[in-house]
């Protein structure tokens, strides 16, 4: 599944065009290297994400094969504290 297409199932990032916004400003980071939108994502991916302040990183658990319902979302990922 796209990177930008993953953010937004999973919910990290409501929309999808938010989520290719983000992706191509480089703020968001697949196994510590800049992503592009169209970046294929595989189970045990790490993905951060530069907020305004603050950096948040996730382990990628499940990679679903559509939509999701919205209290599956967050089984999708698991986040690392740093």
């Amino acid at each position: 599944m796209r990177l930008d297409k993953f953010l937004k199932v999973s919910r990290l990032i409501k929309r999808r065009t938010v989520a290719n916004d983000v992706c191509d400003s480089a703020r968001v980071f697949v196994n510590n290297n800049p992503a592009k939108p169209s970046k294929q994502l595989k189970v045990g991916d790490i993905i951060s994400i530069e907020y305004k302040n603050l950096i948040k990183t996730y382990r990628v658990l499940i990679v679903p094969t559509g939509n999701v319902a919205i209290n599956v979302a967050n089984t999708l990922y698991e986040e690392i504290d740093k």
